[in-house]
């Protein structure tokens, strides 16, 4: 019976172990971060592939907070993080005017597209202030919502002098990737006399504080 019991025990406690997967920071306890950045160094970005050549848009008006307990990432993380259409560029200005007009992102309309978190699954810790995961949320673009999972990496870093270059308070870094199919969005996918990919990849490689 002892033994048993001692089985029941352990089997708890790896349970409880692996179930609260998270940072081995300094801090403790729930913190929110930031990504509101001035500078711009925060970017969303998508990829698409056209006949002629491949089309990179940039966005660097990104707002929103995450939130989480340290010692338990994958349960209790939350948020939303937003960027502004009109932010966007590919480098060439009358592309940049097709792709906010009402045949495509619609920015007047749609100034925003955001990704809301769902759940966290598949968290690996790959350092102590470093996690890999897949993300599910509900990503808003053009007056639709869909649900899609995202692979991400989110690097937790404790306050020190050259982390208080950057901005003051703990930093967050976090990068993401996820497709979205165009047309499930009501977007026409010719730009400029291009046709874009049904296909898009889009990306996010932010820093946000908890100050």
């Amino acid at each position: 019976m002892n033994k048993f019991i001692s089985f029941l025990l352990t089997i708890l406690f790896i349970s409880t172990v692996i179930s609260a997967q998270g940072f081995k920071v300094k801090a403790a306890g729930t913190q929110t971060f930031n990504f509101e950045d001035q500078s711009g160094r925060n970017q969303a970005s998508f990829f698409s592939a056209t006949p002629l050549e491949d089309i990179t848009g940039t966005g660097s008006a990104i707002s929103g907070t995450v939130s989480f307990d340290v010692a338990n990432f994958a349960k209790t993380l939350k948020g939303k993080i937003s960027v502004k259409v009109s932010s966007i560029n590919t480098g060439i200005e009358l592309r940049n005017h097709h792709l906010q007009s009402a045949n495509w992102l619609n920015a007047a309309n749609y100034p925003e597209a955001s990704f809301e978190i769902v759940s966290v699954s598949d968290v690996k810790q790959t350092a102590d202030n470093k996690l890999e995961f897949k993300v599910k949320g509900n990503y808003s673009m053009h007056g639709v919502t869909k649900e899609v999972v995202a692979n991400a990496d989110a690097t937790y870093l404790d306050e020190n002098d050259q982390t208080k270059k950057r901005a003051p308070g703990d930093l967050l870094g976090v990068r993401a990737k996820f497709n979205i199919n165009l047309s499930e969005y009501d977007v026409d996918n010719a730009l400029v006399g291009n046709k874009v990919a049904e296909k898009i990849e889009l990306s996010i490689n932010m820093v946000g504080s908890n100050k």
